[in-house]
């Protein structure tokens, strides 16, 4: 049995969540559909990186937010408001659903996905 590459994982859900972007604004449907794939996007980008920050450096993190302080501390990502700002996002999207709530972080995907772009990147360059 093969293991599952945990960045290639990442590349397919990110290549999905930018492929609803330019239609955020053309449906409520397609916007819920946009933050969701969001969600799923940002769980396995935390998850890669817990795996990168275990293969390489040898440091444990069990939750998003310990993957990103420890990826920050490590320079593996950059923008430390940023992450903590999707890491928001994805807690307020994920528990409960509002449609101003949905409105606003659905403006604020293109900027997550350009995050998770430039974790991708990086994660493939660790390899």
């Amino acid at each position: 049995m093969s293991t599952i590459d945990p960045v290639e994982l990442l590349a397919n859900a990110l290549e999905q969540l930018e492929t609803a972007l330019p239609r955020l604004d053309s449906d409520p449907l397609l916007r819920d559909g946009a933050i969701q794939r969001f969600e799923f996007t940002f769980e396995l980008g935390w998850k890669a990186l817990r795996r990168v920050l275990l293969d390489a450096h040898g440091v444990v993190a069990n939750s998003p937010k310990a993957a990103l302080r420890e990826g920050l501390a490590n320079g593996l990502l950059a923008d430390e408001d940023g992450w903590l700002a999707m890491l928001e996002d994805r807690n307020l999207t994920s528990h409960t659903y509002r449609e101003p709530l949905a409105i606003e972080v659905a403006s604020r995907l293109p900027l997550h996905a350009s995050r998770l772009r430039e974790l991708l990147s990086m994660l493939k360059s660790t390899r």
